[in-house]
């Protein structure tokens, strides 16, 4: 476990609105292997930062992760795309991999939309599919790895919040 105090979250948010005046983020994107361009479609006045600018955020190490945030408008909503995400197989705790979906909560996102390449069992999905993830089992959570280890930290709500609906078909 890694412990993450409310002052480091709350330090990167400060950062991040200092550089981004005026502009409230309402939905967050990550954007996972192969989705980097998404951000590129964003439109208005498009700001980006670097993830070594932030404070508490560390280094995406993957190759073809660009490691920023980039903010801009999509669709007429206020957007923040994540072009990089971390990773525990980098050897960040979950806590640490973790971290922006917090800073997000803080900047005032409300829709979070999370994005990756994965594997499937299927025979019917092809190479380059998109597919939506309906349910699934936390296999790390079972195993005692989970980001709500440690001192709950009040401002980002309950300890177990639900997740009955946590996957919306409406999106």
């Amino acid at each position: 476990m890694n412990h993450i105090p409310y002052e480091t979250y709350k330090q990167a948010a400060d950062y991040i609105k200092s550089q981004i005046p005026g502009f409230a983020p309402e939905i967050g994107i990550v954007c996972g292997s192969g989705l980097s361009s998404l951000a590129d479609t964003l439109e208005g006045d498009v700001t980006i930062v670097k993830y070594d600018d932030i404070p508490g955020f560390v280094k995406s190490t993957v190759q073809g992760h660009k490691g920023q945030l980039v903010f801009g408008t999509l669709s007429g909503k206020h957007v923040v795309c994540m072009q990089g995400r971390f990773h525990c197989y980098e050897g960040y705790s979950v806590q640490q991999a973790t971290l922006p979906i917090r800073v997000f909560h803080l900047l005032g996102v409300k829709t979070l939309l999370v994005t990756n390449a994965a594997g499937g069992i299927n025979p019917k999905y092809n190479v380059g599919d998109v597919t939506l993830i309906a349910d699934h089992i936390s296999l790390p959570g079972i195993a005692g790895s989970n980001a709500l280890i440690g001192p709950n930290i009040e401002a980002f709500g309950t300890r177990f919040p639900p997740i009955s609906d946590l996957y919306t078909p409406r999106l």
